[in-house]
């Protein structure tokens, strides 16, 4: 690896390679992929690959413009140039040193045709389309379930940096923090900040109030699970999957007694160092949910489900190359079961909210109606709009569902469906 900067493309290569040929998700893939190497190099090696995974359909079909015979979708010939071309295209490398640090990649493989390719292709002042080409299962599966418009506007939101949404632990002072840091707010307890380019390279830590945990980074639909129910007076909640906190926090600070619940020892780390940063209180419980049960009835549970994250697509772009059907049918399973043995544990007259994010309906409406179907003591209780952030709807059902069309004048949303039920008090 005498070649600079080749470390960092091998480790893009092994990255890639944990993604979409053992399905396993980015961020959990980067540490193995890039164990050893300094920081600017793991952090190269994450931009590659998620550059790679936002434009592969793209990218390939420049690839398969530029060869005699298409070579096949696993071949290293086609992730190495992905690799390369990805630079150029969207890292601004300039073609030599992406060509220089991409032949070692095939060693012992067709050098000649990756090269000849490469230079067919720079030579020909090639361009990826905006907004970015969804792959085509991911296409056919939501406009099956949205409609054709639904898509394109996945596509839009796609090829847009997503913003940042900041929740406020004292909603009153929604004005002044929306001032402070040049944003704009949808609703109390909520700052959107200013786009990237306005905020130069900022990092968030950086900016003022986070030191002192006036706020953490939330998106506004991930905001809309805690809204939905309302003020807790000292009343008993489980959030249920709960790190890395944004719900957590959100809870403690709207008067709930929180026990807040995750598998992950490691996230449960990120919500108690929340926690301290923010002066707020949670009981912290690191349990699997499958197996552990509360001392006593609770008045409120909000369970963030164990979802395909098909909803966070913007941020993530591995999901849509990892996500198929069997995923999806698992993972249903998965929430329901999760649904059933939660609701076991709320006291009469006590609330449910289930959220996923997830732009799937079976993960969403499907489980939600499944739900009510088989438990007749609970009744859906229906969203309203003076509940939600501006430009925010809730479904004519009592749903909160936001799709890639939400707020897109604004900046967009995460996509999410919520619930809230309601448990007979009889």
């Amino acid at each position: 690896d005498d070649v600079p900067g080749l470390p960092a493309r091998r480790a893009a290569l092994r990255l890639l390679d944990a993604v979409l040929r053992r399905g396993e998700p980015l961020e959990l893939a980067l540490h193995g992929a890039t164990q050893g190497l300094p920081p600017a190099d793991r952090a190269l090696t994450h931009a590659i690959a998620a550059e790679v995974l936002r434009h592969l359909p793209d990218l390939d079909t420049l690839i398969d413009s530029a060869t005699r015979q298409i070579l096949p979708p696993d071949a290293k010939a086609r992730m190495v140039l992905r690799i390369a071309l990805a630079q150029t295209l969207k890292l601004d490398t300039p073609p030599h040193a992406a060509i220089a640090t991409a032949l070692p990649l095939v060693d012992g493989g067709p050098r000649k045709l990756v090269h000849g390719v490469f230079g067919t292709l720079t030579r020909g002042a090639p361009d990826l389309p905006d907004p970015p080409t969804l792959p085509v299962g991911v296409a056919h599966r939501w406009a099956a379930q949205w409609g054709d418009a639904m898509p394109q506007a996945a596509a839009h939101a796609y090829g847009q940096r997503p913003p940042i949404d900041i929740s406020l632990r004292n909603p009153e002072q929604t004005a002044k923090w929306a001032e402070t840091l040049g944003g704009t707010s949808f609703a109390p307890g909520h700052v959107r900040l200013p786009s990237h380019a306005d905020q130069g390279n900022v990092a968030i830590p950086d900016l003022p109030g986070f030191a002192e945990g006036a706020w953490w980074v939330q998106d506004v639909a991930a905001s809309c699970a805690a809204r939905l129910l309302g003020a807790g007076e000292g009343r008993t909640v489980l959030d249920l999957c709960a790190a890395p906190g944004g719900k957590t926090m959100q809870l403690a600070a709207a008067g709930w007694r929180v026990t807040a619940l995750d598998q992950s020892k490691k996230r449960l780390e990120r919500l108690s160092d929340n926690l301290t940063r923010t002066g707020l209180t949670a009981e912290v419980v690191q349990a699997d949910l499958r197996a552990w049960r509360p001392d006593a009835p609770v008045h409120a549970i909000l369970l963030d489900a164990p979802c395909t994250a098909t909803g966070i697509y913007r941020r993530h772009p591995d999901v849509l190359h990892r996500i198929g059907p069997r995923q999806i049918a698992e993972l249903a399973e998965l929430q329901a079961d999760l649904l059933a043995r939660a609701a076991d544990w709320l006291a009469p007259g006590g609330r449910l909210v289930y959220a996923t994010c997830s732009l799937e309906r079976a993960e969403g409406e499907e489980q939600g109606a499944q739900f009510l179907a088989s438990h007749p003591d609970f009744a859906l209780l229906p969203t309203t709009a003076e509940e939600l952030p501006a430009g925010i709807l809730p479904t004519p059902d009592g749903w909160l569902r936001t799709l890639p069309d939400t707020l897109a004048d604004a900046g967009g949303t995460d996509g999410f469906f919520i619930a809230r039920l309601v448990k007979n008090a009889n």
